[in-house]
């Protein structure tokens, strides 16, 4: 029995209890014995440490020593910890790299494991430090230092979401965007760290007030400000380009709901639409002579006639048009101050060629973001991208005989495309 477990599990069983009660009727019915016998069998005796050395030889395995338990640490603090983050699959880690060395596992194991995961982390913590560089780590700290409260107050903001689809809320993701950029946090800071790893620290942080930082050793306390930070600066802008998608889809269906109901209320369907046709024919050539008012309209109706024509207005294309007029009043009166910080904020990039038109008028609005709100009309030196930017039903709602390209039509339509 000791030789098939520690050919399968590659260690000897601490307690006979281990060892699976089916294996052990199975070997007693091939040996002829009782399996009651085996519960008598004394692992601690001289006669089990011969049956164990005997094994140990006959498979190439040998005792690990203090040494190996050292180069078992290391190699568990270098190569398992930062992948693997559950103690028990740590240990299994553990296991294996014994068999593989042809080393009985130490009987420490539980030591091993928790001297490696202290290793790894004050390595971690140290690499972090390092990156962060002085600046950096005063900057950390004094979110926590005791009296901060601008320090506390971004550690509450960061730990709070977007909230509704409104134009307030984008406005506090880009102060909050601004406000932990200003940390000054270095590019890569984490880039050889996994996501799982990364999600881990930033959970454990997020849980925590200033005073529960301050109470951490200084190494892990600036690795959890850090990892919050870094994780946090990456959601918000996220979370601002999924505010901006659907803050202008919040625009575009609020301009439509109240077309439609402009619209239903101006109209009344008409109907008998060929009837009336005919009638209005063949009053037409019965009477081509008289004037409108005293040859059809005793046939229809006024009334009829007006419903008529405000039904055939509200097309598709009336809808559209009335639609975007709807769009551009409520942008340039009020969504338009969120273009300027939005664009200053985030950085806009793309590698489609169909779509450099669109990063053309990014370009373009950020020259102007300083610019008084009042100028409706950019510069006739400019170079304004149209095609690639609007669509053919914008271009007459954008360009102005006479005058211009609008500066706010342009910022309308690059937010509304779908490659920003």
């Amino acid at each position: 029995m000791l030789l098939k477990f520690f050919e399968l599990e590659g260690r000897f069983p601490d307690l006979l209890e281990v060892v699976p009660q089916a294996a052990v009727e199975y070997v007693a019915g091939l040996v002829k014995v009782p399996a009651c016998e085996f519960g008598k069998y004394d692992v601690t005796s001289r006669s089990a440490k011969g049956h164990r050395a005997q094994i140990r030889e006959a498979l190439g395995f040998r005792p690990s020593a203090r040494a190996d338990e050292e180069e078992l640490i290391a190699w568990l603090a270098a190569e398992v910890c930062p992948v693997e983050l559950v103690e028990d699959r740590q240990r299994e880690a553990l296991l294996v790299e014994c068999r593989a060395r042809k080393i009985e596992p130490p009987g420490r194991i539980d030591r091993i494991v928790t001297s490696a995961r202290s290793r790894w982390e004050k390595a971690f913590c140290s690499r972090t430090i390092e990156r962060l560089g002085d600046v950096g780590v005063a900057r950390l700290l004094a979110l926590v230092a005791e009296g901060s409260e601008d320090g506390a107050s971004l550690l509450a903001s960061l730990k709070c979401d977007p909230g509704a689809v409104g134009l307030e809320s984008l406005l506090t993701e880009i102060t909050k965007l601004n406000d932990v950029r200003e940390l000054g946090l270095p590019e890569g800071l984490f880039e050889d760290c996994s996501e799982k790893l990364l999600a881990v620290w930033r959970a454990r942080a997020i849980k925590m007030y200033p005073s529960d930082f301050r109470d951490t050793a200084e190494d892990v306390r600036i690795t959890l400000l850090a990892a919050l930070c870094s994780s946090r600066q990456a959601e918000i802008t996220d979370a601002l380009v999924d505010l901006l998608i659907a803050l202008v889809q919040k625009i575009n269906a609020r301009a439509e709901r109240r077309v439609e109901k402009q619209l239903t209320a101006e109209l009344k369907k008409v109907r008998g639409k060929e009837g009336i046709l005919f009638k209005l024919a063949d009053a037409a050539i019965g009477k081509p002579d008289e004037i409108v008012r005293q040859a059809l309209y005793p046939v229809v109706g006024e009334k009829t006639l007006r419903e008529l024509v405000a039904e055939a207005k509200a097309n598709e294309k009336v809808f559209k048009a009335k639609v975007r007029t709807m769009l551009r009043s409520s942008y340039s009166s009020y969504y338009r101050q969120m273009l300027p910080p939005l664009i200053k904020t985030l950085g806009f990039k793309c590698n489609n060629t169909a779509y450099r038109p669109v990063m053309d008028a990014l370009a373009l609005l950020e020259k102007y973001a300083k610019v008084d709100g009042k100028t409706r009309f950019y510069d006739a030196a400019d170079e304004v991208p149209m095609d690639g930017v609007f669509s053919s039903g914008w271009m007459g709602a954008t360009v102005s005989v006479g005058s211009g390209t609008s500066g706010f039509s342009v910022g309308l339509g690059a937010t509304e495309r779908d490659g920003v």
